[in-house]
């Protein structure tokens, strides 16, 4: 794993969180290293390569929060650390295999790690390790020292390590690296051999705590290792950041057949067989990697239900990508008879590839099937129902339409689901078209300013807030709470916006 941190112990007692510019703190508390992960987020929200697939996300979240549970139960997450860091996996749009952690507990995943892992329990396994590294506190323990560096300067240090390390040129790092001091966190940028282990160590107990298999973390050294000696051109920084060892390798098949390698009861093969498949296509969606993915129909028939699952699926969500419908339907039809009548038959796997079909359906216009699709989903919570029903009933609903029926509950459950999830930038962008399409422009540009907050871009919120405070003047009918809270929440966002550039000027001088 690739560490971005630069971190020192927390100060005992302290609990006002330091400036971001404030360069003369000599200990770093949890609360500034939250602050740090939030920074580089700012950053990362911005990047192309940022990625926010509703239906992947979701099934990501199916296998960490489950860690997440289990750790604190161990005491592993204790109570300094559980309410101030955020918890939080994300997606990065990128092949290769790889899976970083982040200061105030925002851990990376690439698609590629996704698409090489044939279980849950593998899945688990990185995920737990990476966990680890952050309820050990590993990041804020592994550099000392950097008393003169500002928190802005660490998190603009760390972005640009970043950046280098995924271009897999050593002379972009030494571009990023000059000075002494930046050289110095750089040599410590990696995890010690001491520090890996006891994340190994602590992330298997965690991923078995959390009911995955023992086998999951054995059977992903033991898949990297023989695939990056086989083939390895760049495509594993894992292994660069996280170098396997006979010793660790030896270690968790030792740990493995003391517990046994039962199946994991906590998530289904299917599911993660339509997650591996949904990441292998997204990886690449050029028109000759298209074609690749779509000729998997040929093999739909063959090998167990899992190879079936994952042919179909791979090639149903390539033709749908490259709008071959009659193509896509076929394949999906297929995905959808092996996760129906396998012995091992899943109903989330079976949910997951009914959402990519309705998806399918929505992109060829045809939001009708597509609501009947997902209509015995309806209900549950999930976020990409809530999101896909949302973009099902703009389809249907094209004018503005005040007393519409259908667009004011998918307003309700956008709202309710962006009351509990404040940073969700699409939920607050679908929300945004929906109060539009209902008359509602007030409520529709406070939440377009709350769906760039979320991505980080504090500007653009401010420009639709004061947008939204010059339609309040005009004179049209408004409503007097949404226009305060027009008002409250500018106030807020430009503040933040102004420290945040004192913040860094300072940190440039």
């Amino acid at each position: 794993m690739l560490l971005l941190g630069a971190l020192l112990q927390p100060a005992l007692a302290q609990n006002n969180l330091p400036a971001l510019g404030d360069s003369d703190s000599a200990d770093f508390s949890v609360g500034a290293e939250r602050k740090i992960g939030d920074e580089i987020m700012r950053e990362i929200h911005g990047d192309p390569d940022y990625m926010d697939d509703p239906l992947l996300l979701e099934y990501l979240q199916s296998v960490w929060g489950p860690l997440v549970v289990a750790a604190r139960r161990m005491g592993n997450i204790t109570a300094d650390i559980d309410q101030r860091f955020a918890w939080q996996p994300f997606l990065v749009h990128d092949a290769s295999v790889n899976a970083f952690a982040l200061p105030g507990g925002f851990v990376g995943v690439h698609l590629g790690l996704i698409a090489i892992t044939a279980t849950p329990d593998e899945l688990a396994s990185v995920l737990g390790h990476e966990m680890s590294h952050v309820s050990q506190r590993h990041i804020a323990r592994s550099i000392s020292g950097s008393s003169k560096r500002s928190l802005v300067s660490l998190a603009a240090l760390i972005i640009g390590l970043l950046a280098a390390s995924r271009s897999n040129n050593p002379d972009a790092i030494n571009a990023v690296v000059v000075g002494t001091q930046a050289a110095s966190i750089q040599s410590q940028l990696n995890f010690s051999r001491d520090m890996e282990r006891e994340a190994d160590r602590t992330g298997f107990q965690v991923m078995v705590a959390a009911g995955f298999a023992p086998g999951g973390m054995a059977a992903m050294f033991e898949k990297m290792d023989v695939s990056s000696r086989l083939n390895d051109f760049g495509g594993f920084p894992y292994l660069r950041s996280h170098p396997l060892t006979v010793e660790r390798i030896g270690e968790a098949r030792s740990r493995a057949e003391a517990l046994g390698r039962g199946a994991s009861p906590r998530v289904s093969v299917l599911e993660h067989v339509a997650a591996q498949a949904r990441a292998r296509v997204l990886m690449d969606t050029r028109v000759d990697a298209l074609r690749r993915w779509q000729g998997r129909d040929a093999d739909m028939d063959t090998g167990s239900a899992a190879d079936r699952l994952l042919n179909a699926a791979e090639s149903a969500q390539a033709s749908a990508l490259l709008r071959d419908w009659s193509r896509a339907d076929a394949a999906f039809a297929k995905a959808l008879a092996v996760t129906r009548g396998s012995p091992n038959s899943s109903a989330r796997a079976e949910r997951a590839v009914v959402l990519m079909q309705a998806q399918s359906l929505l992109d060829r216009g045809a939001p009708a099937k597509a609501a009947e699709a997902i209509r015995p989903y309806a209900g549950g919570g999930s976020r990409p129902v809530i999101l896909l029903s949302a973009q099902v009933a703009l389809a249907e609903n094209p004018g503005v339409s005040p007393d519409n029926a259908e667009l004011k509950a998918r307003a309700g459950e956008l709202q309710t689901w962006a009351a509990l999830h404040a940073d969700d930038s699409l939920v607050w962008g679908a929300l945004g078209q929906t109060w539009a399409r209902l008359g509602l422009p007030l409520r529709s540009l406070r939440a377009e300013a709350e769906s760039r907050y979320a991505l980080g871009d504090l500007t653009g919120a401010v420009d639709r807030l004061r947008a939204a405070q010059r339609f309040a003047r005009s004179g049209g009918p408004i409503d007097f709470i949404d226009a305060s809270v027009v008002d409250s929440r500018l106030r807020d966002i430009d503040a933040q916006r102004r420290q945040i550039e004192i913040d860094r000027r300072t940190a440039g001088r």
